[in-house]
């Protein structure tokens, strides 16, 4: 079990400078891939960006957690960004994680699971310890991009800080069935699905909103943003994907087996992800759908 531990910092003791200079960093969009974008909904899942009062320190130990993307800082360090299961999305600074000899730099890879120790009363906080805990299999050539798309989607649909247990188990497990060799197009609805239901972009699938009634498997329904699925009609946008309730059944179930739940799944999730993302593309995805695992 992690141990967390809150400790008033005495007054006369000043935050880590260095913990302080990349908070500054990353609030003044000096790191480009994290600098937010115009658009006013990318502004709410980067609502935490933006650096919090002084508080009281927080002190973590041995937290499991996975580094989503690491940003070069200065000449031997690194600011972080990673998932963990109890504290959520976290951003913090390694020091000297970039020299050669350092300890850190063989055990803050990607997709390796690690036991994160860290102390901080900003947004930033300190690494103070990383191990390698093992016992999942590396990614490697197709997965491995798979796995960078997860990561993304991480990034921009969790706001810091923000704990998420259901999605970190879940994570988990779609890392555990690429790195299996189980086909990347489904596993990655599976995930999808699961991370706009946990973040709070979507609701429940085989249920219809407003009414309560179960989807019917062979009725058509379409997924009305920010509502909900409700059955389909004729004055509905052309833009919305009109899929079977078989297929809304079968997601629910994480249940792909039925060529027609994997195209119309696929529509679906494009559809969704576009419009949370206010049409703000992500990078990996174009990759993906490019390879056409998507």
């Amino acid at each position: 079990m992690p141990d967390v531990r809150r400790a008033a910092a005495p007054r006369a003791r000043s935050a880590d400078p260095i913990a302080e200079e990349a908070a500054e960093v990353l609030e003044s969009g000096g790191i480009p891939a994290l600098n937010p974008a115009v658009a006013a909904g990318r502004e709410m899942m980067d609502r935490a960006m933006r650096i919090v009062p002084a508080r009281s320190e927080l002190r973590v130990s041995n937290e499991a957690g996975f580094v989503l993307h690491a940003y070069p800082y200065r000449e031997t360090s690194l600011i972080l960004d990673v998932f963990t299961r109890d504290h959520g999305r976290m951003a913090m600074v390694a020091k000297g994680a970039k020299r050669p000899h350092s300890a850190l730099r063989p055990v803050l890879q990607h997709f390796h699971p690690i036991a994160l120790s860290w102390t901080g009363r900003g947004e930033v906080k300190t690494l103070t310890k990383a191990e390698y805990v093992g016992g999942m299999l590396p990614l490697a050539g197709d997965a491995l991009l798979s796995g960078f798309y997860l990561n993304e989607l991480l990034l921009r649909f969790c706001p810091r800080e923000d704990a998420h247990p259901a999605l970190f188990k879940h994570y988990m497990i779609t890392l555990t069935r690429l790195a299996h060799g189980e086909s990347a197009s489904l596993v990655l609805r599976s995930f999808e699905r699961v991370l706009l239901q946990e973040t709070g972009f979507a609701v429940a699938f085989d249920q219809c909103t407003k009414t309560g009634e179960r989807v019917q498997a062979g009725l058509d329904y379409v997924y009305q943003p920010e509502r909900g699925v409700r059955r389909a009609q004729a004055s509905d946008p052309s833009s919305w994907p009109v899929v079977l309730g078989q297929t809304l059944l079968d997601m629910a179930q994480d249940d792909y087996g039925r060529a027609q739940t994997v195209t119309q799944s696929r529509a679906l999730m494009r559809f969704l992800l576009h419009y949370y993302l206010q049409g703000e593309p992500l990078k990996t995805r174009q990759i993906l759908i490019d390879l056409q695992y998507l």
